[in-house]
């Protein structure tokens, strides 16, 4: 049985040059996947998970009829990394913009975020 909780990567330099949408190597791989009904993303730190699913959640709201992504993160700081991103300046088809309002990593009651996630998943 291979070992799914130690994982060794390449590292050759080739993870920080992008392609013609800005998208890293990693983030082009997990692109590709994009039609898949579950997709785990698995890389370290500060390699652009967040920006793959940024470019993902996008083509499923712009080509795949989804029409709406709720993306949860397992720590306050990662929200950070989903704010408004300037995607087509690197030749991606759109920006990720995306309402402060809905933002639940930020400070708050539990009882206000739980009232604002009823509202964002009754929005259609």
């Amino acid at each position: 049985m291979p070992n799914l909780i130690e994982v060794t990567y390449k590292q050759t330099g080739e993870s920080t040059k992008t392609n013609q949408y800005g998208m890293r190597e990693m983030q082009e791989r997990a692109f590709a996947a994009r039609n898949s009904k579950y997709l785990l993303v698995k890389a370290p730190s500060a390699s652009g998970k967040s920006r793959a699913l940024m470019f993902i959640a996008l083509d499923k709201l712009a080509h795949q009829g989804i029409k709406k992504v709720i993306i949860a993160v397992p720590e306050r700081a990662i929200g950070s990394s989903f704010k408004k991103t300037k995607l087509k300046k690197f030749g991606f088809f759109a920006d990720w913009i995306s309402e402060d309002r809905y933002n639940l990593c930020t400070a708050g009651t539990d009882k206000s975020k739980v009232t604002l996630f009823e509202e964002l998943a009754k929005n259609k």
